[in-house]
C-alpha cells in the first residue's frame, strides 16, 4: 500500500490531501482522491492505468477534488477500460454536472456504486472482497471505512505425495479444496498428508473523518493493517469531538480493543509541522503505531503456513 496524501483539509508542502493505493496481488485500488492525487501517482511511481476501483470515504473536497482531473487525464490518454467508483451517491451528479459545464465526456464508461449507511460487501472477484462500514462524521457528509480482506487460497498439491498414493488427477481439484482421498481399498489419506496450506489471507481497513466510537472495532477485528486517522493530539480533544474527528490516543484505543497487528496514523492537521510528535501518545496504548508520510510504501507480507 502507497500513501499519496497523509494530510487533511490542508495541503503542506511535504503532505497532500487524502488518498492511498492499495495492491492486492496486482489488483490496484484508489482509496480516496484529494486535489493533486494524479500528480503523487507519478512521483511515487504508481502504475495508475492499472487502476480500475476507485473508493471515496465521503465528500468532502479533501477526499475526492482530485477525481475529476484524474479521471480526465485518462480519458485524454484513451484509456477504455470501466472505471468502476464506489461513493455518496451525490458524487454522480458532481461529476456529470462538472463534464456537463465544460462540454466534454469521459471516452471509457465510469461506473458508478452508490455507498449506503450499512456494512456490506461492495466489491468481490476472486481473489479480495471489499466490504464498506458506516463511521461518525458530520451529517452534510456521511463517511464510510472500507476493509480490504483476501480470501482463503485453495490448498497446494504435493506431487511426490500424490505420486506415491496414485491419487487421480481428476481428485486434485478435491485435494484443493480440503477433501481427504480414499484409494481404492477404502484406506482413507488426509489431505493434509497430500498438501500444503495456503498462506494466512491478509485484511486492511481505512477509517478516516471519524468520531472515535469503541463499537466501530468490531468491523475491524484482526486486521492485519489498520489506517486510522488522527487529525489532533490529545490535547485538542476537545476540538477533535467538535469536528468529528480523532485523536492519534483514540485511534490507538481502537485499535488495541480491535486487536489488530499494526496501526498506521494519518490524516494530520496542518498544524502539526512534525506530526511524529503524535506518536508516543498513540504508541503509550498500542505500541505498534507507525506515522505516516506521503510515499511510504507499507506491506503486509504472505507467511507461509505449513501442515504436518
Amino acid at each position: 500500500m502507497t500513501i499519496l496524501g497523509s494530510g487533511s483539509s490542508v495541503p503542506t508542502a511535504n503532505r497532500n490531501s487524502a488518498a492511498q493505493v492499495l495492491n492486492v496481488l496486482e489488483r490496484y485500488f484508489l482509496v480516496d482522491c484529494a486535489e493533486a492525487t494524479q500528480h503523487q501517482l507519478r512521483r511515487f511511481h504508481v502504475p495508475y492505468n492499472k487502476i480500475n476501483h476507485i473508493f471515496i470515504s465521503h465528500l468532502h473536497g479533501d477526499h475526492f477534488f482530485g477525481l475529476i482531473g484524474f479521471l480526465s487525464t485518462l480519458s485524454l490518454q484513451g484509456r477504455r477500460g470501466e472505471m468502476h467508483i464506489y461513493a455518496d451517491a451525490r458524487l454522480q451528479d458532481l461529476l456529470e454536472g462538472q463534464m456537463k459545464i465544460m462540454h466534454s465526456r469521459f471516452v471509457f464508461p465510469v461506473i458508478f456504486h452508490a455507498l449506503s449507511r450499512q456494512e456490506e460487501v461492495i466489491y468481490e472477484d476472486r481473489v479480495v472482497t471489499v466490504t464498506s462500514f458506516p463511521l461518525k462524521h458530520r451529517y452534510e457528509a456521511p463517511v464510510c471505512g472500507f476493509l480490504f480482506r483476501e480470501k482463503e487460497r485453495e490448498r497446494t498439491i504435493r506431487k511426490d505425495m500424490v505420486t506415491a498414493w496414485n491419487v487421480p488427477v481428476a481428485f486434485m481439484q478435491y485435494l484443493k479444496m480440503g477433501e481427504d482421498y480414499i484409494t481404492p481399498e477404502g484406506e482413507i489419506i488426509s489431505n493434509q498428508r497430500l498438501t500444503v496450506a495456503p498462506p494466512p489471507s491478509r485484511s486492511y481497513a481505512y477509517l478516516t473523518d471519524t468520531l472515535y466510537r469503541e463499537r466501530f472495532a468490531d468491523y475491524v477485528q484482526g486486521v492485519d493493517l489498520l489506517y486510522h486517522e488522527a487529525t489532533y493530539g490529545k490535547e485538542d480533544e476537545a476540538l477533535a469531538k467538535e469536528t468529528f474527528h480523532s485523536t492519534a490516543e483514540q485511534a490507538a484505543r481502537l485499535a488495541q480493543a480491535a486487536g489488530v497487528k499494526k496501526l498506521l496514523l494519518g490524516h494530520f492537521s496542518a498544524r502539526y509541522a512534525d506530526p511524529a510528535v503524535l506518536l508516543p501518545e498513540a504508541q503509550a496504548v498500542f505500541p505498534a503505531t507507525f506515522i505516516c508520510s506521503d510515499g511510504d510504501v507499507f506491506e503486509v507480507p504472505a507467511q507461509k503456513r505449513w501442515s504436518n
